[in-house]
């Protein structure tokens, strides 16, 4: 299996998104990119951390390609926005790409100069292209928390 890790903007519509997807093993949401061990929700919430808010997910590569991962993320939120998602506004709901290599790196810069290029938005795009750190899980309550609320 291989990793791969996003922001988006809240990470609860975006992990379902992704969960749902032939050849995506498992999600899980958290933080990433931040300068706090063990950060909370709470925490994250100030914007004082800096980490985003994060889906982190297991893929089957023979079933999904890291492109196609890629393509989905840019169908799902505004990546010319920065620090800013709908209303949720502030630095943990950056659009950013953690990569885990340097061929997700190549994927990922290509795929911004790709959507630059496509004249899609007015804006340039702002997603940032960082290394991986380490993954914090979010509370349990967060996990699959769209597809929670569709049981009851």
């Amino acid at each position: 299996m291989n990793k791969a890790t996003f922001a988006a903007g809240c990470f609860w519509g975006v992990e379902e998104k992704f969960r749902v997807l032939d050849g995506v093993i498992s999600t899980a949401v958290g933080y990433m990119g931040g300068h706090v061990e063990q950060p909370t929700y709470q925490l994250v919430c100030s914007g004082e951390t800096g980490h985003a808010e994060v889906v982190d997910l297991e893929y089957d590569p023979t079933r999904i390609s890291y492109q196609q991962l890629l393509e989905r993320l840019f169908t799902l939120h505004n990546p010319t926005s920065l620090n800013r998602q709908g209303w949720d506004i502030g630095s943990q709901y950056r659009s950013a790409i953690f990569y885990y290599n340097e061929e997700q790196c190549r994927l990922a810069t290509q795929m911004v100069v790709e959507v630059d290029a496509s004249r899609r938005y007015d804006d340039p795009v702002v997603t940032e292209i960082v290394p991986a750190m380490t993954f914090w899980r979010a509370e349990e309550y967060h996990q699959q928390y769209i597809l929670k609320q569709q049981k009851h």
